[in-house]
């Protein structure tokens, strides 16, 4: 009986780790590495798992918000991988910190030039991005996955408010409220621009490792603490039956 109810919480915990874990890779998503400032720069990770056992993603296609158009776009190089950005001339021209913008991004492609992300992997595509908005707390970035069997999934998806995260979301970034001072001008241009210099130098396995270690860790503390409190119940019991 003591066996089969430790058996029981340890499922519970086990199935704790999976709902828990699997989100985090369920879909493409956009993070900042650090903040995303209104009216600023910066360096986002477009974070893309390989949801297939027997195909490798070989192509990501990132469409740029067209509510809040963007005028630059630097992706950091990924080793087995080319990017593109493909910019378009705007219907109206519009102004940012004083500056008129004809043209803005419109998408920015990467292709693997090998494998791509095979099974059981996920990959980060870093790319600076500005000046952001500062009339948005959000940017939404539409993205479709190119696997090697020719499957296409379109993460495309808006989230409502109030309403059930979608099949296929698409990524967001938040944006945070900009600091004293602000991020402007030149100035942001070059900070944004020693950001992805400064991501270069890292090399992508030790980052990728460490988050992912991060929230493997924090699962597996959930985890144990859940037997724990289990095995304290059982304990409990035995103590009241043995008196």
């Amino acid at each position: 009986m003591k066996v089969s109810r430790l058996a029981a919480v340890g499922a519970i915990a086990a199935s704790a780790v999976v709902v828990l874990s699997s989100p985090a890779f369920a879909h493409v998503t956009v993070q900042p590495e650090g903040t995303a400032a209104k009216g600023g720069y910066a360096v986002v990770d477009f974070r893309v798992p390989n949801e297939r056992d027997k195909a490798s993603t070989t192509k990501l296609e990132v469409s740029f918000p067209t509510d809040h158009p963007l005028a630059s776009a630097m992706p950091e190089p990924v080793a087995g991988w080319t990017s593109k950005v493909t910019k378009t001339k705007l219907d109206k021209p519009i102004e940012l910190h004083g500056q008129k913008i004809s043209e803005a991004v419109s998408k920015v492609t990467w292709t693997a030039t090998g494998k791509g992300v095979e099974a059981g992997y996920f990959q980060k595509f870093p790319i600076a991005i500005g000046a952001l908005p500062e009339d948005a707390d959000e940017l939404v970035f539409k993205a479709i996955q190119t696997y090697s069997n020719d499957e296409v999934v379109r993460w495309i998806e808006v989230q409502e408010d109030g309403q059930e995260e979608p099949e296929n979301p698409a990524p967001v970034l938040t944006l945070s409220e900009a600091s004293e001072g602000g991020h402007h001008g030149a100035s942001a241009t070059e900070e944004a621009s020693d950001d992805t210099e400064n991501a270069a130098a890292e090399t992508a396995a030790p980052a990728d490792s460490s988050d992912t270690t991060a929230r493997v860790l924090g699962v597996v503390g959930i985890a144990v603490g859940v037997v724990g409190v289990g095995y304290g119940v059982l304990a409990g019991r035995r103590r009241t039956t043995d008196a």
